[in-house]
């Protein structure tokens, strides 16, 4: 049976150690799932998508994507928590969102 005084070399003192509970860099979607807990889905329409890229900055979460020459894709659905931010900075109407996140 493991216990602290196997895990913790004894040079560290309790000033050293993280307090428990306590978030010490910042997390954003890139490295977390968020499309897990989303509400609402975007759907990207392509064929309204005038490529403004409007769309890009404003989306907390990194979640669309731009190709090798600089154009928007479809979302990454892995990261978008389905806020609907970019749906409002869409002067095309390029983008709704749709009920049900999934």
């Amino acid at each position: 049976m493991n216990n602290n005084h196997d895990i913790i070399p004894a040079d560290i003192s309790w000033k050293d150690i993280t307090p428990g509970g306590t978030i010490t860099c910042s997390g954003n979607a890139k490295y977390f799932k968020t499309g897990d807990w989303r509400s609402k889905k975007p759907i990207f329409l392509e064929e309204k998508c005038k490529q403004c890229l409007l769309c890009v900055p404003i989306c907390p979460d990194c979640a669309i994507p731009l190709d090798e020459e600089g154009k928007r894709t479809d979302f990454d659905f892995f990261a978008c928590k389905g806020c609907g931010a970019c749906a409002k900075a869409c002067p095309f109407g390029a983008i709704e969102m749709e009920e049900g996140g999934k």
